[in-house]
Parts: C-alpha cells; sequence; structure tokens
C-alpha cells in the first residue's frame, strides 16, 4: 500500500506492508513509517481539501475500497476527514481549530468487494499546525495589592498573569507584561515596575507615603509573539496598588498644656479632655491613642482614657480628691500609639503634656471617727447617768461651721444626746430583760449636721452592751397540774426560770412556806438538781378538790432574789394508770352531787319545753288546712272556659252562622235591661255575704252544724264560684235554631238527647256531659 504525500492532483503511493515467499519460506517486510501529516488551522478552502491519497499495491488485481476510522472520522467530532472509498484520497471537510484539537489518530482499512480484509490497517497521524489567532487573557481584569508605605525599592507587591490558548511552545503563545501607565505620577511616574515573563510588580522608587498618595492605578499589557508589538496580540488588566499604612507618624498634643477642675469627693468623672494629631490611619492601632501619667500623682487619683470615636484623652477621677489634703494637681502626660513605631521614626517632644487640675471645696458632712462605737455598763443605771460623748469631725478645716447632734433611731427612747457636744446621758432606765435588747445590746443611732450651705449631716452608731444585775426573780412553771388523791409514783415536776443570766440564776433553793401550816402538811418538795424539783403528797389521802399550793424559790445572784410562786394542782381520783377519772374530774374541779343533779333537771326541762313548741306547731298546721274550701279540681272549669265578647269564634265554630247571637244595632222593640242585670260569668261587684265564724274551742258535735251553715251562705253568694258555668244574655234573637241556653235547663228534666251538642265544639261538649249525666242518674 502506498500513501501519497504529494499536493493533488500528484499521488504519492505508500505500499502496505508485502508477504514474499523465499526457499518456500514466507517472510513479512518491515513496514514503512509513514510520516505525520501537518494541516494548518483556520485554513480557507476550498473544503473539501486534499491531504493524501490511500493505495494498496494489489488493486491492480482485484478492486480495493478504503476507509478510516478514528476521532474526527468516525468518532467525535464526526466526519471531519473523509476518504473516497474507491481511490483512497483523504479530504479535511472544514477548518481546523488547534485550540479544540491540537492532533488527531487514524487508522486507514483496505478490504475487497465482499469486505474481507486485503491490507493491515495503518495509522495516520494528523497534527493541526499553530496560528496566531488567540490574544492573551488576564486571569483577572482588575488586580489588588498593596504595599507599606516607605518600602525600599524592589520590594514585591503582587502578581499577574495573562494566559494564551496558543501553542506555548511557539512565539503565538509566549506572553510578555509591560506596564502602560501609573495614576497617579507621584513621587514618580515609574514607582513600579513589571517582570516582563512572570508578571511580578515590585517597587522601583523609594518615596511611598500613604499620607500623601493612599493608592495607586496601574494599567499592565500583555502581548503574544514574545513581546513583538508589530506581530503579536495585547491585552491589558488593571492593577490597583494600596499603600497601606505604618506607625511613621508620633501622636502629638494640640498644645503643650490643659485645664480643668473637679469638685472634691466626686469620682467617675471627667475634668479635662486632651486632644492629639495623628497622620496615620484613623482608627488603626497606628492612629489608636494611649495615654499614661509620668508624674503629677502619685496617689493614682487621675486616670485618662482614650474615647474611641475622637481619640481625645478623657482624664478621669477614679480616686476622690480631698480639697483639704490637695488643693490642684500638676499632671504630665505623654501619649503613644497602640503599634509601636516603624523603624528609624523616633517620639516627638509634641507627645507630651502638662495637666493642671484645680480642686474645688465643697460642704461636706460630718462624720463620727469611732462608726460603730460600743460602750459597755450595767443595767438599771438611773435616768440622767452620763455614758460617753459621742462627737463628730467636721473636715471642712476651711469652713467655721457648727455642728449640731439630734436622735436618729432610739427604739425604747433610753437616751438623751446633748445637741451641741454630742453627750449622751440616759433618759430612762436601762433593761438587759427589754425586747428592745439584742444579745445584750442596744443599739441607737445618731445624726451630726452642720450649718453649711448646703447643710450636710453623717449619722454614727452606739452600741451599748448591758452587763446584767440580778434584777429579776425566778417563776415557777408549771402555773397548774393535776396529782392523784393518793400518794403512788406521780409526782408533779417543777421547773425554775429566770430572765437574768449566769450568775444570777441557778442553781435554784425550792421550799414550802411555814404559813400556813396545812401546806408542809399536806404536800413535801424535793429538789432534782439546780433547775428542777417535784412536788408531792406527803399525807395518805387528800379530798378531791382545787389547792393552791405556795412555792418559795430562789436563785444564786448576788444578792439573791426570791419568789412564791403559786400553783394551782388539782387533786382528782385516779385509775390503776394514775390518771383522773371523769367523774374524779368534775368532782375535783369543785361540783358536788346536788350540783350535778340540779343541772341535769334543768336539761329535762329545757328538752320537755322544747318538745311541747313542736307539738304546738304540727297542730296550728294541721288546723289551718281544715279551714280551706276544697274543690274537686275536676269540677274547676275557671281555667278552661275564656270570656269572649260573642259566643263562637273558635276553629271549631268557624262553619256556623253567629249572627243569631249577635245582638242588633237598632232593637225598638226590646224593653232595656232592668238595673242589676248583668253577666254571671264575671264577679259581682258589692257586698259579700257573712260567712259563719268557727267557735275557737269547738266541739265534735258542732262540725255538722258549721258546715251546713257555711253550704247556706254559699248557696246564697252571688259571688261565689263557680260563676263561669252559664251565662246570661241581653238578647239572643229571633227565630234561631239553636235555641234558648236557659231552655236546656227547664228541659233537663225531660227525656231529650243532648248528644248533638258534642257537634257544636269542645265548649258544648261540657254541657252535653253534664244534660246527658243528668238524665242516667
Amino acid at each position: 500500500m502506498a500513501l501519497d504525500l504529494s499536493p493533488p492532483p500528484k499521488d504519492t503511493l505508500l505500499p502496505w506492508p508485502q508477504q514474499q515467499n523465499s526457499n518456500g519460506l514466507r517472510r513479512r517486510k518491515r513496514d514503512w513509517v509513514i510520516p505525520p501529516i501537518n494541516v494548518p488551522e483556520n485554513s480557507r478552502g476550498p473544503f473539501p481539501q486534499q491531504l493524501v491519497r490511500i493505495r494498496s499495491d494489489k488493486d491492480n488485481d482485484i478492486p480495493i475500497r478504503y476507509s478510516i476510522t478514528g476521532v474526527g472520522a468516525d468518532q467525535p467530532p464526526m466526519e471531519v476527514f473523509s476518504i473516497d472509498s474507491m481511490s483512497g484520497r483523504m479530504y479535511v471537510t472544514r477548518p481546523m481549530d488547534r485550540e479544540e484539537h491540537a492532533s488527531y489518530h487514524l487508522r486507514a482499512h483496505a478490504v475487497d468487494m465482499n469486505g474481507n480484509k486485503v491490507e493491515n490497517p495503518i495509522d495516520l497521524y494528523i497534527y493541526v499546525i499553530d496560528m496566531n489567532d488567540n490574544r492573551p487573557e488576564f486571569i483577572n481584569q482588575v488586580y489588588n495589592g498593596s504595599v507599606d508605605e516607605g518600602s525600599k525599592p524592589g520590594t514585591y507587591v503582587m502578581t499577574v498573569t495573562a494566559n494564551d490558548a496558543d501553542d506555548g511552545t511557539t512565539a503565538n503563545g509566549m506572553v510578555r507584561y509591560r506596564i502602560l501607565t501609573q495614576t497617579p505620577q507621584s513621587p514618580s511616574q515609574n514607582m513600579f515596575t513589571i517582570n516582563s515573563e512572570t508578571g511580578d510588580i515590585v517597587t522601583v522608587a523609594a518615596g511611598l507615603d500613604r499620607e500623601k498618595v493612599q493608592q495607586y492605578t496601574v494599567i499592565v499589557q500583555a502581548t503574544d509573539m514574545e513581546g513583538n508589538l508589530n506581530y503579536g496580540l495585547s491585552n491589558t488588566a488593571t492593577a490597583i496598588i494600596t499603600v497601606t499604612d505604618v506607625n511613621d507618624n508620633p501622636p502629638e498634643f494640640t498644645t503643650s498644656t490643659f485645664a480643668g477642675e473637679v469638685p472634691e469627693n466626686r469620682v467617675e468623672t471627667v475634668v479635662a479632655n486632651l486632644t492629639v494629631m495623628d497622620r496615620d490611619q484613623p482608627h488603626s492601632p497606628n492612629w489608636n491613642a494611649v495615654y499614661r501619667i509620668i508624674s503629677g500623682d502619685p496617689s493614682g487619683h487621675f486616670s485618662v482614657r482614650t474615647d474611641p470615636v475622637t481619640n481625645e484623652g478623657m482624664v478621669t477621677v477614679v480616686k476622690a480628691v480631698d480639697y483639704e489634703l490637695n488643693r490642684a494637681f500638676m499632671l504630665t502626660v505623654m501619649v503613644s500609639n497602640q503599634a509601636p513605631l516603624a523603624s528609624g521614626i523616633q517620639m516627638s517632644f509634641q507627645s507630651t503634656a502638662g495637666v493642671t487640675i484645680s480642686v474645688m471645696d465643697i460642704n461636706e458632712a460630718p462624720y463620727f471617727p469611732s462608726n460603730h462605737k460600743l460602750i459597755r455598763l450595767e443595767e438599771g443605771v438611773p435616768p440622767g447617768t452620763v455614758l460617753t460623748t459621742f462627737s463628730a469631725v467636721d473636715p471642712d478645716r476651711f469652713m467655721q461651721q457648727a455642728v449640731r447632734y439630734s436622735k436618729l433611731s432610739d427604739p425604747a427612747n433610753w437616751l438623751h444626746v446633748n445637741t451641741t457636744n454630742g453627750q449622751i446621758t440616759t433618759a430612762a432606765v436601762l433593761d438587759r430583760e427589754s425586747l428592745y435588747t439584742k444579745n445584750n445590746v442596744y443599739e441607737a443611732t445618731f445624726l451630726a449636721a452642720d450649718n453649711g450651705i448646703p447643710p450636710a449631716s453623717g449619722t454614727g452608731t452606739l452600741q451599748i452592751y448591758l452587763i446584767d444585775i440580778n434584777d429579776n426573780a425566778p417563776e415557777l412553771l408549771p402555773k397548774e397540774a393535776q396529782i392523784c388523791e393518793k400518794p403512788s409514783l406521780n409526782a408533779i415536776n417543777i421547773t425554775a426560770a429566770d430572765a437574768d443570766v449566769d450568775p444570777n440564776i441557778g442553781p435554784y433553793v425550792f421550799e414550802l412556806p411555814f404559813v400556813p401550816a396545812a401546806v408542809r402538811k399536806n404536800w413535801t418538795i424535793t429538789r432534782l438538781n439546780g433547775d428542777y424539783a417535784q412536788l408531792s403528797l406527803r399525807i395518805l389521802y387528800l379530798e378531791a378538790g382545787m389547792y393552791d399550793v405556795p412555792i418559795i424559790v430562789t436563785d444564786s445572784g448576788n444578792p439573791p432574789l426570791s419568789n412564791t410562786s403559786i400553783i394551782k394542782v388539782k387533786v382528782c381520783p385516779c385509775d390503776d394508770n394514775g390518771d383522773c377519772t371523769t367523774i374524779g374530774a368534775v368532782a375535783a374541779a369543785g361540783l358536788g352531787t346536788g350540783a350535778i343533779v340540779a343541772i341535769l333537771i334543768c336539761i329535762l326541762i329545757l328538752l320537755t319545753m322544747v318538745l311541747l313548741f313542736v307539738v304546738w306547731i304540727k297542730r296550728r298546721e294541721k288546723e289551718r288546712h281544715t279551714k280551706q274550701l276544697l274543690i274537686d279540681p275536676e269540677d274547676d272549669v275557671r281555667d278552661n272556659i275564656l270570656k269572649y265578647d260573642e259566643e263562637g269564634g273558635g276553629e271549631e265554630d268557624q262553619d256556623y252562622d253567629l249572627s243569631q247571637l249577635q245582638q242588633p244595632e237598632a232593637m225598638g222593640h226590646v224593653p232595656s235591661k232592668a238595673p242589676g242585670v248583668r253577666r254571671v260569668d264575671e264577679r259581682p261587684v258589692g257586698a259579700e255575704p257573712q260567712y259563719p265564724v268557727r267557735p275557737v274551742v269547738p266541739h265534735p258535735g258542732d262540725i255538722g252544724e258549721f258546715i251546713n251553715e257555711g253550704l247556706r251562705a254559699a248557696d246564697n253568694d252571688p259571688t261565689a264560684p263557680p260563676y263561669d258555668s252559664l251565662l246570661v244574655f241581653d238578647y239572643e234573637g229571633s227565630g234561631s235554631t239553636a235555641g234558648s241556653v236557659s231552655s236546656l235547663n227547664s228541659s233537663s228534666s225531660g227525656d231529650q238527647d243532648y248528644d248533638y251538642l258534642n257537634d257544636w265544639g269542645p265548649r258544648f261538649k261540657k254541657l252535653a256531659d253534664m244534660y246527658g249525666g243528668g238524665e242516667e242518674d
């Protein structure tokens, strides 16, 4: 097989590897080395454009079909290359782009018309020749960098980078850098330079000063073709270089002296503001001021704090000053920055200033040097006794002021104070056992006030420790007790108590008085220890009752105090357990048998009276019920028949002609009603008859007579019910088919059938039942 690399139409043939026979042996010839095919990119055509021709030596004997495979043929990108299957000419079908595919690897195939392989596949390598068709592209359009002010020449700033898509092994892809412009051009128009190959920007001149120029804008150009401006393609980017601050400017006070004033005894007060100037970057460690007092305040009364906004120094009082001790302060303050000064920068003499602070005198409150003041004395001292002098000191030595004293708190009102000199005397007897004394200490508060403008006052507390004296006699507990009437093991335990304290308390002495003699005769007392004793019966039997037993108790004070305490002892009969029985307890309370019987009789009389009252109430109730008139609820029709101005009108009476029941408007032939004639379905108005009065004390035989008289009175009473059973009309009409209701009464004795009244409605059904029942009766 042959490969034709000549320009068309001349064909260069490249034979495929051949196989020959020699002496009966088969030898394979060495394959030809196919040189690569170079195709320039961006060719303008025309397309398809022939590249080479492939031909097999066997095409003289048999027809051969050629084909190619690989990327660019039957693999994406598809059909970049094509081949004439009969002639073996290979074509490129469109312009090539090296930046997309720099090379292609194809395989050529030769088969007969039946598809049988005639030759082994051969490799074809196609290289796209690069053209300078891409400009350098910067990674960023804007680069940001920084450099300290005062940097030396050659200081690195930043690196800019541009990439070229062309072949980097050729001049088409070799990029070179240069600086086009620098803004501002101060202090020199060439403050920076750039490495043409690496893109590193460095300083080239001294004189960077942030306080003059804070930022530079540099335009950088990248050109390929190794920087050849005539043939190369170029692009630009912007480099912004910020000059960073260094502490090359020490802070300086705006003036060499400052002044302020402060009232004495004030703290956390700003007395002066110190202003400074610093040309470094505001609100940075190079600008932030730090103040320090280097002299004039050995006691530490002041501190200088920095205002974070204005950077001023605020001289503040942190420890109260006293006008009487210091009338003025002369401070020396030095200012510096948080960050140290840059190398080679010295502090300015203007970084130190003097501050004069005047102290203003104010009226200070008097104070008690000893507060709380404690004194000790015995209780019970008489009124008027001088205890102590509780005086205050006025700190205002340069003011002529008087101090006056008064009581602020004296709970028991035991003390008196001299308003001029503060001398304390007693106004009453001091009692250690008082409720106003806590843990033997009585506490009072006094006020000392001057006459300054405005007046000022101070308080002091006086504590009086009261020493106990034997001024309280002992008492005995309990005050009441009980004991069995016969001597037994039980006894009354007695406890002595004293309001005083040791040594004016126990051990106590317990004894019974000699008068009355019955006390020592009936009772005996035994001391158990210093505070306790037992009281018991001396005799074999003592009648039940209440007994007042006097006992003398004496404490151990100096001098000792005695007290006679009366104990109420209840003597009672006891059961086997030594407890008082119920009867015995009553007897011991002082009630005899006669008194108990009298109480029981009174209780019985009271119960009898209650029972009689209940019986009388029930009888009265029964008599009230017998007087009531009994009416059968079925016969009481007052709630069933309603009064109407005309007959009928109900739901069931609408089918009847009611005009016959109505009174004509003009009835000349009918005489007027007689006086007194009225409807009897209404209660008449007039004097009511007198019914018989029941006797107060009725006799059983009078009950029948009483009932008969009541019936007769009721029959003659026009107001007695029922008065709504029969109606009387002034005019019933003429020729009425209904007839008169009164005629029903007159014919009640006949044998007329009244069942038809049931068809007239519910109002006539009652009459039908009434008269129909009468016939049956």
